[in-house]
């Protein structure tokens, strides 16, 4: 490598490490907690059940190149703190993980809801994808057994969702569930390339998976 090419490598790296120790991603920790705290008030996760994951947003950093912080799995999720969230390069691969804590609590892991997370984030360019065990989601996808869509017309909330108004249908795709998070993984890539208009994926007697280009328009779509 060439002295010229060795120092831009190094600079990348400085930049890299400058951008994970930095305040874009720090703040992205306490927002994955604070939201998985609020939410399991909420009824729409359960103690470790459902998962959170945004992007750290830097306006420096092209969205497709910003680091991605995801909740970890097993850790309750009404008592999540910064520290024990996930980093992960934008392509997915985890560059810091939470440290050990003693017991009762498990060995950090990140969450099984990761490879769905980055068909979301590498298929839609988003922002935030929520995964949520809502009781609401799991009764959506039991009024017809056999469907694949969930539609809906007429409904105020409709307004919410991007490119619907209320005299729009809505249509969401059903999959079905697996007995492992990760088997989902292709299913749930083949409906967001299906359903181009879909900000969402209803997992039969499971949950949903939503996302936006921000944790503000994942949460309310």
């Amino acid at each position: 490598m060439s002295t010229g090419g060795a120092e831009s490598a190094a600079a990348e790296a400085m930049a890299s490490e400058a951008y994970l120790a930095g305040a874009a991603v720090w703040e992205a920790r306490e927002l994955v907690a604070e939201l998985c705290r609020h939410f399991y008030l909420q009824g729409w996760v359960t103690g470790t059940g459902g998962s959170i994951t945004v992007k750290a947003n830097d306006p420096a950093v092209p969205l497709a190149q910003q680091l991605i912080v995801m909740s970890p799995s097993g850790v309750q999720k009404e008592r999540m703190v910064a520290e024990d969230m996930y980093v992960m390069s934008a392509e997915g691969k985890v560059i810091s993980a939470p440290v050990a804590k003693p017991w009762p609590y498990k060995h950090p892991k990140c969450s099984d809801c990761a490879p769905l997370f980055m068909k979301s984030y590498l298929m839609r360019g988003a922002g935030a994808v929520i995964h949520s065990h809502g009781m609401e989601t799991c009764m959506a996808t039991m009024l017809n057994p056999g469907a694949k869509e969930f539609r809906i017309s007429h409904m105020e909330m409709i307004k919410g969702i991007k490119g619907h108004g209320y005299t729009d249908e809505l249509v969401i795709p059903i999959i079905e569930n697996t007995p492992y998070e990760y088997e989902l993984t292709d299913s749930l890539a083949e409906a967001i390339a299906a359903y181009p208009k879909a900000t969402a994926v209803l997992v039969r007697n499971h949950g949903i998976y939503v996302w936006g280009d921000s944790w503000i328009n994942a949460k309310t779509q």
